[in-house]
């Protein structure tokens, strides 16, 4: 496929862990790949150079904190820049951080909410037009706990909830051109900080299908809702492995 027919697709955190899952999928698909990170230089660069290895010329690096809202607009605009169009637009960045109730600041809230919620949808408004023009779709990622909280971690829950209510008002505001949806995981790859073996036994007793999923089975859904859903919109699909309706 020519270069300049290719999908774009720009996706955040893409440097390790489910965002780089993500990307080497869509890069699989034949979208060049705008890569953001914000600490992973090291992992960002083994990856940009093993996507570009695989078909050269296909992908951009971009180095944000996405707490800084002026930077938002400026990785849609070197995206765009760079490639000359915007495709897909994966909300995949968050920061995961314990706030047991009684010790919660407000910086700790401004962290959780500025990466899981408030820079998704800023991220979206700057994409939008472009988005609109290529007819193409944004996937957000939740979390499971935005339904089912976890204690001490209340203000993550609740700016994952937002991320999945601006999922579904997105939807509606950039409807028809625009398809917007979310994937909430559950045990996918555990917490770096989870040490807490029996906590995870017993999560896994929990889930129908008995097993923690893989990075591929997040990227494939997530790829799945970009590509083929075209009758899906405002939706958040759950890859839990039935936990949330195993209890």
């Amino acid at each position: 496929m020519a270069a300049d027919h290719r999908p774009v697709a720009l996706v955040t955190g893409a440097a390790r862990r489910l965002g780089a899952a993500i990307a080497r999928r869509l890069h699989a698909d034949g979208y060049d790949i705008a890569l953001h990170y914000r600490r992973s230089a090291r992992e960002a660069a083994a990856l940009l150079a093993e996507l570009e290895t695989a078909r050269p010329g296909s992908t951009l690096g971009l180095q944000a904190e996405l707490g800084d809202f002026d930077r938002l607009p400026e990785l849609v605009a070197g995206t765009v820049g760079r490639f000359g169009r915007l495709d897909a637009l994966v909300n995949n960045a968050s920061s995961y951080a314990a706030t047991p109730l009684g010790s919660v600041t407000p910086a700790q809230w401004d962290a959780l909410f500025a990466s899981n919620a408030r820079a998704p949808f800023f991220l979206a408004q700057a994409a939008a037009p472009h988005l609109r023009a290529a007819r193409g779709a944004i996937v957000n990622l939740t979390d499971i706990h935005a339904e089912r909280p976890r204690p001490g971690y209340a203000p993550y829950c609740m700016a994952k909830a937002a991320l999945a209510m601006a999922t579904r008002a997105l939807a509606l505001e950039l409807a028809p051109e625009v398809r917007v949806n979310a994937v909430a995981p559950g045990a996918i790859l555990w917490a770096e900080d989870e040490t807490d073996e029996a906590r995870q036994r017993r999560l896994l007793a929990r889930t129908p299908l008995g097993r923690t999923g893989t990075p591929g089975e997040v990227a494939a859904a997530v790829a799945w809702l970009l590509a083929d859903a075209g009758y899906v919109t405002g939706q958040v699909i759950a890859v839990d492995g039935g936990r949330l309706i195993g209890g």
